[in-house]
């Protein structure tokens, strides 16, 4: 397993969310400190409401805090317009979401080459880390093929190749398994444990559900906009 270095990925401290409905003000999150270091594995659990979708906003560079700080690698993003955001986080950061949200017009192969033409990659390299992501997660025969004409498990899996094409340091994940029937759940949830077993990276997973927890390094408890506790797992070898 990776050595989890002492310097934090990600510092939050004393963030809070607030959203203006009308006259009232409606904080989704409150006064949120959380260190995340290199190489953990870090389950956000919370039910419905709670203000976990928020917070992951806030570790993706999607957002910035009403208030408060939000540091990746030591660079406060707190202050940042939507374009530093999106500089920051599409060198950083790769995403996996419940809906998968591939583009349907677009073929396997052309939705994992994505990041990397924004990233202005060189287009011979790009469709080989492409192919390369796309055979590692059992799909190079399907390079061609639309969202449309794949079952809930394989899109997942063209997301998650998508999510590593510019090998981002973090890879974090909004419900990956919510869409999927267990067995395919189990094996998405495999394959993020392996990446982080075998290649150091920070995967961190937002969800309600608790099957990812025994896969965590730590599991951070939110409810209300609070986090209630943190729970640090020593892992097996």
């Amino acid at each position: 397993m990776p050595t989890i270095e002492t310097n934090p990925v990600i510092k939050i401290h004393d963030a809070w969310k607030i959203y203006q409905m009308g006259e009232v003000e409606f904080a989704a999150l409150k006064a949120i400190n959380l260190k995340i270091n290199e190489g953990e594995f870090i389950v956000i659990l919370g039910p419905s409401g709670s203000g976990k979708s928020t917070l992951m906003n806030l570790i993706g560079c999607l957002d910035v805090p009403s208030k408060g700080i939000v540091c990746l690698n030591g660079e406060n993003i707190s202050t940042m317009d939507e374009s530093e955001l999106s500089n920051i986080r599409g060198k950083t950061i790769g995403f996996i979401f419940q809906s998968f949200n591939l583009l349907p017009t677009l073929n396997v192969l052309e939705n994992v080459l994505l990041p990397l033409e924004f990233q202005e990659t060189d287009p011979s390299k790009a469709r080989e880390r492409a192919k390369k992501l796309l055979d590692i997660v059992g799909l190079a025969d399907k390079l061609h093929n639309l969202p449309s004409q794949l079952s809930g498990g394989q899109r997942q899996r063209v997301a998650i190749a998508r999510s590593l094409a510019v090998n981002p340091q973090i890879v974090l994940a909004d419900e990956p398994t919510g869409n999927l029937d267990t067995k395919t759940g189990s094996y998405i949830l495999e394959f993020l444990d392996k990446l982080h077993r075998e290649e150091g990276k920070t995967i961190i997973i937002v969800t309600h559900d608790r099957e990812p927890v025994k896969y965590a390094t730590q599991v951070v408890h939110i409810k209300d906009g609070i986090l209630e506790k943190i729970e640090h797992i020593e892992k097996q070898q």
